[in-house]
């Protein structure tokens, strides 16, 4: 393995017992190339031709505050896989927050979990006191790499393959750009919203094949909302004003504490793709993280996602008292997500709920040739019990209800897996999943690959140093590299 290091960033962080800041969460700072990557185990499929990017938070400066896993500054981790061969490279998201704390050579911003007049400095998107990491989710649209963050912010565009940081879109609008905007790789178009504490509230916006933004509509809600997440499918963008959300009262104070509100339904508007007036259709009050994907049949629009059975969970019973709040809504048993089927129907306006595993499940990921077309197959990831942290993932047939595991040896985490198809392919499950997997026992980290139609590992691929987890990921096949 051929490793070349980029020079250090300027770095503050001292010593630490925070649980999001130890262990897998240790943060990196080190920017490298690697060629020649070094084999494991198997042997990487010849015609595996693409990159995995994923996006990681990492604090470069000591918290001001008190932190939260979601404020890191972002990394981009990448693995580029051609001719059987494999390298890698690392680039700190060089956002306009990035570069003030470099300059500064502190912290100029507090966190999530800190209350007003902690950031030194106006913050960005919905939350209002927050630095824009780009940290949280990234998408590949028209050649480029789009990295957003979840409160909305700037959309940072960057080369997918040397992954320099080419600066904010300029389709983004003044509102921002929540994580989670959707790529329809049948029209070539990005669909994004975003989300504030001012009327309407909520945002719908198109940006076309080219890089051209040719919509951006109001979807009003009754006030602000955390959605954080979106779908679509042939003909409709779907959202979500869902009953957790800020405390109006304690916001007025400018606190910004999410509450469950009890006997307010979940709802949903169906947007036309191409703009126009939402149709609302009620559900059963839960908070959803991530969608899978969404589609038509018939009247009705079906959507998939994680139903969480306990949204605000009480604090962490075995966690250390300080950050037992923080751990309950980082750990998915707490919160108890649930693969989840939505049935929307256009011709009467009812809602049909359908349960599709009991399981805690998230962070699904399914081909996504069939993103808003009907699909058979989706791979979830099952989480640590106590902490955000994957240890394996599950296929489901979504016709038949049959269900495959892969779970990883203990002290092994794995990083969300994107589906790369088999150039060529015929059946939807005929390709890889690709991985990032830290290894805390051997302090080290690789790239896992998997055979998606049997859940076997096929290679594991050593890189050149242990990174830090984070959230989202994606695959990009080496067409869409060139736009």
């Amino acid at each position: 393995m051929k490793v070349a290091r980029q020079p250090s960033v300027r770095t503050s962080l001292g010593h630490t017992d925070h649980p999001y800041m130890t262990g897998a969460w240790t943060p990196q700072h080190e920017e490298v190339d690697a060629e020649d990557l070094v084999v494991l185990e198997g042997a990487i499929p010849p015609d595996l031709d693409g990159v995995y990017l994923r996006n990681t938070e990492n604090p470069v400066h000591e918290p001001l505050g008190r932190y939260h896993p979601f404020d890191g500054d972002g990394i981009v981790h990448q693995i580029d896989f051609q001719g059987g061969r494999a390298r890698y490279r690392n680039r700190f998201i060089r956002t306009r927050g990035f570069e003030a704390e470099q300059e500064a050579g502190q912290s100029l911003w507090g966190g999530l979990a800190d209350g007003p007049g902690v950031s030194l400095r106006p913050g960005f998107g919905a939350h209002g006191g927050l630095k824009d990491s780009a940290s949280t989710d990234i998408v590949v649209h028209a050649g480029e790499a789009i990295a957003t963050f979840y409160q909305c912010g700037e959309a940072y565009r960057l080369d997918p393959l040397t992954l320099e940081t080419l600066g904010p879109a300029a389709w983004a609008p003044i509102d921002g750009v929540s994580a989670h905007a959707k790529v329809d790789p049948a029209t070539g178009e990005l669909l994004f919203f975003n989300y504030s504490k001012h009327a309407p509230y909520l945002h719908y916006g198109v940006v076309d094949r080219s890089g051209r933004r040719t919509l951006y509509q109001p979807v009003p809600l009754p006030g602000p909302r955390l959605p954080h997440d979106m779908a679509f499918s042939a003909n409709w963008a779907i959202f979500n004003d869902l009953p957790v959300f800020w405390d109006a009262g304690l916001l007025e104070r400018g606190i910004h504490a999410v509450r469950l509100h009890k006997g307010v339904p979940s709802r949903f508007a169906l947007v036309p793709r191409g703009g126009g007036e939402p149709h609302w259709f009620e559900a059963a009050p839960t908070y959803v993280l991530h969608f899978l994907n969404a589609y038509e049949d018939g009247d009705e629009v079906v959507v998939d996602g994680y139903f969480q059975e306990n949204p605000t969970p009480r604090p962490l019973a075995d966690a250390p008292e300080q950050y037992a709040h923080l751990m309950a809504y980082l750990d998915e048993h707490s919160f108890r997500p649930k693969l989840h089927r939505w049935r929307f129907n256009l011709a009467t306006g009812e809602t049909v709920e359908q349960r599709l595993d009991e399981r805690v499940l998230e962070f699904g990921m399914f081909n996504q040739a069939y993103a808003g077309k009907p699909y058979r197959y989706a791979y979830s990831t099952t989480a640590k019990p106590g902490w955000f942290l994957f240890d394996g993932f599950v296929k489901h047939d979504l016709v038949t209800g049959e269900s495959w595991s892969l779970k990883l040896p203990e002290g092994r985490y794995a990083s969300e897996a994107p589906f790369a198809a088999r150039p060529g392919a015929v059946d939807e499950d005929d390709g890889w999943l690709v991985s990032f997997i830290i290894d805390e026992t051997a302090g080290t980290s690789e790239c896992l690959i998997v055979d998606a139609r049997t859940m076997e590992a096929v290679c594991r691929v050593a890189l050149p140093h242990k990174i830090s987890s984070g959230t989202h990921a994606v695959w990009a096949g080496r067409g869409e590299l060139r736009g």
